[in-house]
């Protein structure tokens, strides 16, 4: 099993406190093959008509030198998580959860906004010191 990202726990307590029910810790897929693991599965029931809602968070903390290698190591993740959701569990809404200095200092920026526009990136912006959920990005 992978070693849990620092913020973690943040992460899963400020979705607990949205009302999303964690299902999954780590979410474990299985496809072609290749064996995945994404930090958290939850799922949070809608109004009557519209069901239930099922997301996949990915946690990162952005914490080397280098926010820009950081950040390559997430996309790829990233996109390839969301691939393998798209086939297992296409139901489910991949999200990149990070803390919210690492959003103000790095994903403001005129590149990282293109990136995340390009690659369709959802984000999940928290606070790791009040352990709550800042701002959802679709």
């Amino acid at each position: 099993m992978a070693a849990k990202d620092k913020f973690h726990a943040v992460v899963r307590i400020a979705l607990e406190k949205e009302q999303w029910k964690i299902t999954d810790d780590p979410l474990r897929l299985e496809v072609g093959g290749t064996k995945f693991e994404i930090d958290l599965g939850a799922e949070q029931l809608l109004a009557a008509e519209r069901g239930e809602q099922k997301i996949a968070v990915e946690i990162k903390t952005f914490l080397s030198d280098s926010p820009l290698t950081d950040y390559h190591a997430a996309l790829g993740q990233f996109l390839n998580y969301r691939l393998a959701l798209e086939i297992s569990d296409p139901t489910r809404i991949l999200y990149l959860a990070v803390p919210i200095g690492v959003y103000e200092a790095f994903f403001k920026r005129e590149f990282a906004q293109i990136s995340v526009e390009r690659y369709q990136i959802k984000q999940i912006i928290d606070d790791p010191i009040q352990e709550v959920i800042v701002q959802w990005i679709p």
